[in-house]
């Protein structure tokens, strides 16, 4: 998936990383307590509608911290969607799990009723991702976790600041992820936050985003054991540019859903095109708008009819968003070291195909996804949308003839 440029950013991230250069405190511990990253956590936690907020130096970070938070580990089941990046993989793998690959449906989020069949005795937790925006079926998933006892692990590492029915995504399941990289609706260069109610969940997180939780003034507060953690801890710098850039965020989303609000109504006066389901259209990011079609040709069809203007792309061509391509996974190559590899360490042996998925990647390939965009001008999106009109009623009906 690409994208020339950042939804906003100018002189106020500018300042912001002055600011912090001036007072030359770069680190949030160690005389940083209190400062930006802290403000930022406040700040997010609030946003979302959560107890506790912890950043983090990726979207990755957060999905891993996320599940040693959970409690997930070896001999552990963790279902993930086959339409994502390979990170939401890779971050069961390092919580030393396995990952469980489940269909998609029809509006490009997990499938609930794939989840069900691949549930076993042996599944820990359930990751909906969202991707391109998208809110997943989570009344869905919620009720498949409550019968079935299972954590819930919420990726929205593509949907910052998306909501559903009414509660903002990463305040639905146990513990929500978020990323702030250069593709990001929110960005910094690099960067993430977890976010969960569980004051249990946030320890764990704590513990093991710093492998120098032992040496912090909140290392007396703690309720758990400390334990050797890693590093994804985040800098000052990256949180002072987070902080300018969660000012922005209601804008941003402002301004994406009225471009998708627009781009749906001139389409839909195409016949016969059909637009992607929406678990909930008032919560959906707004930053893409999925077309649905019945075969791949015809999506291809499309594709070619459809203004560059619009950066449209069919989601099966993304390469390292859909899981034919994770090499690592398929391949089981779960560590750098037999004795660490959670494949090695699973109680059932997990097998892979590139095949394993057909309904996923027959919606991937029957899909064609338009971007939005928070600066362009209304004049010229309608511009670049008359041209797609045009040129999509003239492939039909040559098509038909």
């Amino acid at each position: 998936m690409r994208r020339t440029e950042v939804y906003v950013i100018g002189d106020e991230e500018i300042e912001a990383v002055r600011r912090v250069i001036n007072a030359g405190q770069l680190f949030r511990y160690r005389g940083g307590e209190g400062g930006e990253t802290d403000k930022f956590e406040q700040e997010w936690a609030k946003l979302i509608g959560v107890q506790y907020a912890l950043a983090m130096s990726s979207g990755t970070g957060a999905l891993i911290c996320g599940l040693v938070g959970l409690g997930v580990g070896p001999g552990d089941e963790v279902i993930v969607p086959g339409y994502t990046f390979m990170a939401s993989a890779l971050a069961v793998t390092a919580a030393g799990a396995v990952p469980i690959l489940a269909e998609v449906d029809e509006s490009l989020t997990i499938d609930p009723k794939d989840v069900e069949r691949k549930i076993t005795p042996r599944t820990k937790a359930i990751m909906p991702v969202y991707m391109l925006g998208l809110p997943a079926d989570m009344d869905a998933i919620m009720g498949l976790a409550k019968k079935h006892g299972l954590r819930v692990l919420e990726d929205a590492c593509q949907a910052d600041g998306g909501s559903y029915k009414g509660r903002r995504l990463g305040s639905i399941g146990d513990v929500g992820g978020f990323s702030f990289n250069h593709f990001k609706i929110l960005v910094c260069g690099e960067g993430g936050v977890l976010t969960t109610d569980e004051v249990t969940v946030y320890q764990r997180a704590l513990v093991h985003h710093d492998g120098g939780t032992v040496f912090r003034g909140h290392a007396q507060h703690l309720q758990i054991p400390i334990w050797a953690g890693l590093n994804f801890r985040i800098n000052e710098i990256l949180s002072a540019i987070l902080r300018v850039q969660l000012s922005r965020l209601e804008t941003i989303l402002a301004a994406v859903r009225r471009e998708k609000r627009i781009m749906m109504e001139e389409l839909g006066e195409v016949s016969g095109l059909t637009f992607s389901p929406i678990h909930d259209p008032e919560g959906d990011c707004g930053i893409h708008l999925a077309l649905l079609f019945e075969t791949e040709e015809e999506a291809r069809v499309a594709l070619a009819a459809i203004h560059p203007g619009l950066n449209a792309f069919i989601p099966l061509d993304t390469d390292r968003h859909v899981y034919t391509n994770w090499e690592p996974i398929l391949k089981k190559r779960g560590a750098h070291h037999p004795r660490l590899d959670p494949f090695n360490l699973a109680e059932v042996p997990v097998r892979y195909s590139e095949d394993m998925l057909p309904q996923t990647l027959s919606v991937l390939g029957r899909s064609v996804c338009l971007m939005t965009s928070a600066t362009r001008e209304e004049s010229e999106l309608l511009e670049v949308l008359a041209a797609t009109k045009r040129a999509l009623s003239q492939r039909r009906l040559s098509r038909s003839l």
